[in-house]
């Protein structure tokens, strides 16, 4: 899986094959969210705010490169491998 960002046992990882809108998993043993890159809201999953909170605030300040990373993994091709990966979704 491709990771952008650890933070501790949170991680923040993007695929170039995933649905849409464009975004981000934060992914725990415990759990696993999406992230819309508009927004920063939460899409699918649940985690209480405070496990996510560091990984919402580096996406804050990270935002353009996140998108550029975006473009460069569906350039790539990097397969979603998640939970809440559907090759089918829109």
């Amino acid at each position: 899986m491709p990771t952008l960002q650890q933070f501790g046992a949170v991680y923040i990882r993007m695929y170039a094959d995933d649905h849409r809108p464009p975004h981000f998993h934060i992914v725990s043993t415990t759990f696993e969210v999406l992230i819309a890159l508009d927004g920063l809201e939460v899409i699918a999953g649940r985690a209480k705010p405070a496990q996510i909170a560091e990984a919402l605030e580096w996406a804050q300040r990270n935002g353009d490169k996140t998108r550029s990373r975006m473009g460069a993994a569906q350039r790539t091709g990097l397969k979603c491998r998640g939970r809440f990966c559907r090759a089918s979704w829109p």
